[in-house]
């Protein structure tokens, strides 16, 4: 069971989470949205789904209670529980350009088809949902400033080719989006990309986590190793199958029974997805070979 998170929440002098109310099973609770900042307007962090009638309220709630309004929106990736919100915010608000609405620009080599969560790229040019309103795109380092808050871009692809993470300096804390969450584990579209992203953020040594979904996590350097150290772990089970197997290709599914023999049977479709992702990247890393028809692939070990 997903941890309880209050609808509206004071974490710390410049950061106030604002649920999302979408709770899901990979939502969790919901999106987590932040207010970040200490003066009288304040950058909004994700903007949670559409279509949820209760959000906007307690946006405004939280403004109001400490008499502020919006700077600026940034949202760390396209997945429609992060942007979905725009819309109704902006005539809530009645935003007017040239308020900014910022993101990570879309690689255009990367993914096209639905992702682990079953979430259909944008096609063609990205759209905030606001009729002539665009996104103002960001690159990597890039500062965001406002009173009390400093935020800089950290590119972190993997779980979308998009996705960015926000370090704010004054906390040495991370707002994770969905590479990090608060509890389990995350999903992603490029393993390769995404263990990257782990050790960029580990890097920094944050103290704090403020995830996209779940709790805040205090020991931050801790919860990374432990996302780095999971992922190993399956790789390394994976392997494991593969060699108990010998020379006998395995499908996804069939690994999938051979490693998460504790996950319940209804589970196994999604982590056959995580399983398809770990064998890509031991492909790319010539530790296996892939067979067979390529809608129905099987996987064995490289021959040495």
């Amino acid at each position: 069971m997903a941890t309880a998170i209050p609808k509206i929440d004071v974490l710390s002098s410049r950061v106030t989470r604002v649920l999302g109310l979408n709770p899901g099973p990979f939502t969790l609770r919901g999106t987590n949205t932040y207010l970040v900042g200490t003066g009288k307007s304040r950058i909004l962090i994700d903007t949670g789904d559409a279509g949820i009638p209760g959000y906007v309220p307690n946006l405004r709630e939280a403004l109001q209670s400490s008499g502020t309004a919006l700077q600026e929106i940034l949202i760390t990736h396209w997945h429609h529980d992060h942007v979905g919100g725009i819309p109704a915010i902006w005539q809530a608000f009645q935003l007017v350009s040239p308020f900014r609405i910022s993101k990570l620009p879309r690689n255009p080599s990367g993914g096209g088809s639905k992702d682990t969560e079953g979430y259909s790229p944008p096609q063609g040019e990205e759209t905030t949902g606001v009729p002539g309103v665009g996104y103002s795109y960001l690159r990597e380092g890039d500062v965001i400033k406002t009173e009390g808050a400093t935020l800089k871009a950290i590119y972190t692809p993997g779980h979308t080719d998009d996705h960015m993470a926000l370090l704010l300096e004054e906390e040495n804390a991370v707002f994770s989006g969905d590479c990090i969450l608060g509890e389990g584990t995350t999903v992603f579209e490029d393993l390769y990309d995404y263990m990257k992203s782990l050790q960029k953020l580990a890097g920094f040594k944050p103290a704090t986590i403020y995830p996209g979904h779940g709790p805040i996590v205090q020991n931050a350097t801790e919860k990374i190793q432990e996302y780095i150290n999971h992922r190993n772990m399956r790789e390394s089970q994976i392997l494991a199958a593969l060699q108990k197997a010998s020379k006998t290709p395995l499908t996804a599914m069939e690994i999938v029974k051979m490693v998460y023999v504790d996950t319940p049977e209804h589970l196994h479709k999604a982590a056959a997805g995580n399983v398809t992702h770990h064998l890509h990247k031991l492909v790319k890393d010539g530790v296996i070979d892939k067979f067979g028809d390529p809608s129905a692939p099987k996987w064995a070990l490289s021959k040495l």
